[in-house]
């Protein structure tokens, strides 16, 4: 592949990007919240983790459509820096020891599109709010 379609295909790429990650975090949402898919883990929604479980949900289905994708990606990628550092790091100081890679992952997969928005397949690129920019 040349260079050139390469770079043609990047608004394309960073578009599923944002999907499949919006999926896969979304599916934490669901989980806290309704117990699908089925889980041990249901946190009263009046907790620190029901509201994480809020905002991965509501995030998750805002990333999932491209929509306000920058100032949701920049809170959701706080919360992920909060959640390693208050849940996984007290437990060990290797992410691959105390649970903490994904984490991590998702601070900073959120904290790139915080700053390059959500890619052509977007309704903010629909609204013309930024979300062709890379």
């Amino acid at each position: 592949m040349s260079h050139t379609s390469s770079g043609r295909l990047a608004p394309l790429m960073l578009s599923v990007l944002r999907i499949v990650t919006a999926l896969i975090f979304l599916l934490h949402g669901t989980q806290k919240l309704f117990g699908f898919p089925a889980t041990e883990q249901q946190p009263p929604l009046f907790s620190l983790m029901g509201l994480g479980g809020v905002l991965e949900l509501v995030g998750g289905l805002l990333m999932l459509i491209g929509l306000f994708t920058r100032p949701v990606a920049f809170v959701l990628s706080g919360m992920m820096a909060v959640a390693y550092w208050m849940f996984h790091a007290p437990q060990n100081l290797y992410p691959t020891l105390n649970g903490g890679d994904a984490a991590i992952l998702y601070c900073f997969v959120f904290l790139y599109f915080a700053v390059v928005g959500g890619g052509s397949l977007s309704l903010d690129a629909l609204r013309g709010t930024g979300g062709k920019r890379i």
